[in-house]
């Protein structure tokens, strides 16, 4: 979202599971400059309580984004808290397939956030949304060494070729640091994996 909005694009954030000073503090942890955006008025940030909001309104809001403010990047942080608030499953489904359509067809770029249930061993999701997904990006905790680390895959990209190794991910004062691919591990995705090698970890393999 950030690219898009240095290249004057205008963006729409909908946040449902925290504070708009808390994001804000910790973009900036992460050398992401959002206020100078939202000055600018290229991003809005809208903080969403769900309980308070029906399907259909919320589906209204965006589509005012993207018809009156030309917002062609739509962040949902999270769905979960959307989904908790909805009367079941299958509305949510229904409701994001409309959704997604619309943007699709508008030509807007939309990331959805999905939070897991767990931590290490076995993860659950509250919703399976890939068939709604053009691309889909895994972040899993494993341990290592000693310490919680955190793995990156692509697990979906509907109509490009795309790596299928994983890769550590770090979050940072310095932005995002992505290492060399796990080759030497197993089981990374089930969050116990069997050392096999000498894979450097993000200590001093950052790339």
């Amino acid at each position: 979202m950030l690219t898009a909005l240095e290249r004057g694009e205008t963006a729409t954030y909908y946040l449902f599971d925290e504070g708009l000073a808390t994001l804000l503090t910790r973009a900036a942890t992460l050398d992401m400059d959002l206020a100078r955006h939202l000055e600018t008025g290229r991003l809005t940030i809208t903080r969403i309580d769900p309980a308070e909001l029906s399907p259909g309104e919320f589906s209204s809001m965006v589509r005012q984004a993207v018809e009156e403010r030309g917002s062609g990047f739509v962040v949902i942080d999270s769905l979960n808290a959307y989904l908790h608030a909805m009367p079941g499953e299958e509305f949510l489904i229904l409701q994001m397939h409309e959704m997604l359509s619309y943007l699709n067809q508008q030509g807007v770029t939309t990331l959805l956030v999905l939070g897991q249930h767990g931590v290490i061993g076995e993860v659950r999701t509250d919703i399976d949304l890939s068939y709604l997904s053009d691309a889909i990006l895994l972040f899993r905790f494993f341990e290592a060494r000693g310490q919680v680390r955190t793995a990156l895959s692509v697990v979906k990209s509907r109509v490009n070729a795309h790596e299928r190794t994983i890769r550590e991910m770090r979050l940072s004062a310095h932005g995002i640091q992505v290492g060399e691919a796990l080759t030497d591990f197993e089981g990374v995705l089930t969050g116990l994996p069997s050392y096999r090698g000498a894979v450097a970890m993000l200590a001093g393999g950052a790339r």
